[in-house]
């Protein structure tokens, strides 16, 4: 479902099993042509009654439904299950109950600690298990004066994804934004494509070498879990701007860049980076050495070895 985590869970030693079946959509998508390790195994949904099967994996509410009518198993009875929570509530977080609140049989493991405060879970056990990041190499060059930020369907999500910060954010420097749905993004905004350009959705590979040529990265959403693409842009050795929600505060150390709820501080951070190289690649290689030792692969990998082994006993 999380394209992005999924890639750093299929780096583990267990063989995941991705229901595919072109005519479910977004049920049903498998590997999406993505180059993951021959562990990750499409599977058609049909198949899954006679295959056997240790864990289930959760990630949205109708899951629950799905995985009992295609394996024949209940999850939490018949079949052990986990939830994995990507998301802060949609709504308030004081008055919101996960899906999962009245199920004791069915831990939530939250992928933020800020996630896992502010959901109530009620009898559910949970459990956090950070993300981690598969290394891209550092890649900053930072030779493009701007900045660059990751932003999936920024018009349609509007202020939870902080898409009405780009434009006044952009007085700091021109802004390159990357994603789904970003093609006329400067026209929603009411502001020239020299000041915020939309750029597309670009495989990996291509999206992190485009990233690490821009002098800094912004991230900018009001409410969300945490973007992994503010981690992945550490990890190439790129500063970051960050507005200071969420988990963001605990994720970037200040020698890594500047984090505020000030738009004002945020724009001078940008500012700052795109006039001063040198002091950008400075809290690059800070950002990178926090990522490597916050956010490693090797250490997601154990905690998801761990937790799925006692899940399935």
């Amino acid at each position: 479902m999380h394209g992005s985590w999924t890639t750093s869970f299929v780096q583990g030693p267990h063989t995941s099993l991705l229901p595919t079946d072109p005519a479910l959509g977004h049920w049903a998508l498998g590997r999406c042509a993505r180059p993951w390790p021959d562990r990750a195994v499409e599977i058609a949904p049909a198949d899954l009654r006679d295959h056997p099967i240790d864990v289930v994996v959760l990630q949205r509410p109708e899951e629950l439904g799905l995985a009992a009518e295609w394996t024949g198993r209940t999850p939490g009875r018949d079949l052990p299950a986990l939830y994995v929570e990507h998301n802060t509530p949609r709504e308030h977080a004081a008055t919101s109950r996960h899906p999962l609140a009245e199920r004791s049989d069915i831990p939530v493991v939250h992928v933020t600690d800020f996630n896992r405060l502010m959901w109530d879970c009620g009898r559910a056990p949970t459990a956090v298990v950070p993300h981690g990041i598969p290394d891209p190499g550092p890649r900053y060059t930072g030779t493009v004066p701007r900045a660059a930020t990751c932003i999936n369907e920024p018009v349609r999500r509007g202020r939870i994804t902080g898409t009405d910060l780009l434009a006044p954010l952009s007085a700091g420097a021109p802004i390159d934004v990357f994603g789904m749905g970003t093609d006329d993004l400067h026209t929603a905004l009411g502001c020239p494509p020299e000041r915020v350009r939309g750029r597309g959705d670009h495989r990996t590979e291509r999206l992190h070498a485009e990233l690490a040529e821009h002098r800094v990265y912004l991230h900018t959403p009001r409410w969300t879990s945490l973007g992994l693409s503010v981690l992945e842009a550490m990890y190439l050795g790129m500063p970051v701007v960050a507005v200071g929600t969420t988990e963001a505060a605990a994720a970037i150390p200040p020698e890594a860049g500047v984090v505020s709820t000030d738009p004002e501080i945020l724009a001078d951070g940008i500012r700052q980076f795109v006039a001063e190289p040198i002091f950008a690649a400075l809290a690059g290689k800070a950002a990178r050495h926090w990522a490597e030792v916050n956010f490693g692969i090797d250490a997601f990998v154990r905690r998801w070895a761990a937790l799925l082994a006692q899940v399935a006993r």
